[in-house]
């Protein structure tokens, strides 16, 4: 089964789409669109129709799928726009803005009967699914808490993405990612959201945010990014986990994950201990552990990459399998963000009504 595919926004993402399109067995690119030309003179494809007109893309024939990649305010327009024209489409994140945006271009493409997806690729990171497989094999007990952290010293981010008006900032680049993994991983309702959201060097846009789930199972999630944590530490931009259970531990550092589960010989609860004498003084419950309590195991291996994506998609296509990402499920994404912005905003935590 021989798919045609169109990129409209040739930008540093849609580079990377020509890439995995091209990688992808049974995928063709057709054509690309962005209304800068000069965007499109590297293009990998020797052959690939080049276009600044999205009109003109969207009226061949040969294209199945487009993948819109454009700034984050033009969505909408553009899947609407696409769907009208009968073409299947795959909408770079965050789908829209909110909620109400989702539902337009939802109704378009029922009307029109195209498939509607979306690039959560980050749900194939490989240190996503190492630490997704921990938490759903049950070995480290009752999880009751789960820490997602994104570190950057860069602090300045580029292009569009530092204007409000363009759909810019943090939580709707890494945010939206970083939610959904979360989302995805714990499957319970959640029930409270608290928010601390900043600029921190950034004009308009955030460049910070620490973000306490509360889901309806007794887990406690944690995510924080920042742009501008300075540091003399290396490889400080990684993905950092930690999740704890009442059986155990693991951590894991890196998108290319350096970690261990750390569990114990015996439970470590009433028990009377010995004084040690530390640093920060005498201490019973924080001293030095007996030798041979505390081990450790390998992660698991896990084979997961973002092309996976596109690996689905064309399953997906040809009947093999579902679409990974639904579009009910970026409806509660967004309905999250929006629960973000009001606690950030009145400095409160809000009640979420997960339906």
């Amino acid at each position: 089964m021989k798919i045609g595919f169109g990129i409209i926004g040739f930008g540093y993402v849609g580079h990377k789409h020509e890439l995995k399109i091209m990688e992808t067995e049974g995928a063709e690119l057709i054509a690309i669109c962005d209304v800068v030309p000069e965007r499109m003179d590297d293009a990998a494809s020797a052959n690939v129709r080049k276009y600044t007109d999205a009109e003109e893309l969207l009226k061949l024939e040969e294209i199945d799928t487009v993948v819109i990649s454009i700034e984050n305010h033009l969505h909408k327009d553009m899947v609407i726009r696409a769907a009208s024209a009968g073409k299947n489409i795959i909408c770079e994140k965050p789908v829209g803005l909110n909620v109400q945006e989702l539902d337009e271009m939802e109704a378009a493409c029922k009307e029109h009967g195209v498939i509607f997806t979306v690039h959560q690729q980050r749900r194939y990171d490989r240190d996503y699914r190492i630490i997704k497989e921990v938490y759903d094999s049950g070995e480290l007990g009752d999880i009751y808490t789960i820490q997602s952290k994104l570190c950057g010293f860069n602090g300045n981010m580029h292009d569009w993405h530092v204007y409000k008006k363009y759909g810019g900032g943090m939580l709707y680049d890494w945010g939206v990612h970083l939610i959904d993994q979360i989302l995805w991983m714990v499957p319970a309702k959640l029930c409270s959201i608290y928010a601390d959201v900043r600029n921190v060097i950034n004009f308009e846009v955030d460049d910070y945010f620490k973000l306490i789930f509360k889901f309806e199972n007794h887990v406690t999630a944690e995510i924080e990014l920042g742009t501008y944590l300075l540091t003399d530490k290396p490889n400080w931009f990684e993905h950092h986990w930690f999740m704890g259970g009442n059986k155990g531990s693991v951590y894991s550092d890196g998108f290319n994950p350096q970690g261990k589960i750390v569990k114990t010989t015996r439970l470590l609860t009433n028990t009377p201990g010995e004084t040690t004498m530390t640093f920060a003084g005498p201490t019973r419950s924080f001293g030095a552990l007996p030798e041979g309590v505390v081990y450790t195991e390998e992660l698991p291996n896990v084979q997961s990459e973002q092309i996976m994506f596109y690996h689905n998609y064309m399953k997906a296509r040809a009947g093999e399998e579902e679409l990974l990402v639904k579009i009910p499920e970026m409806r509660r994404v967004l309905r999250v963000l929006a629960a973000v912005w009001e606690s950030a905003n009145e400095n409160k935590v809000v009640m979420f009504e997960d339906n």
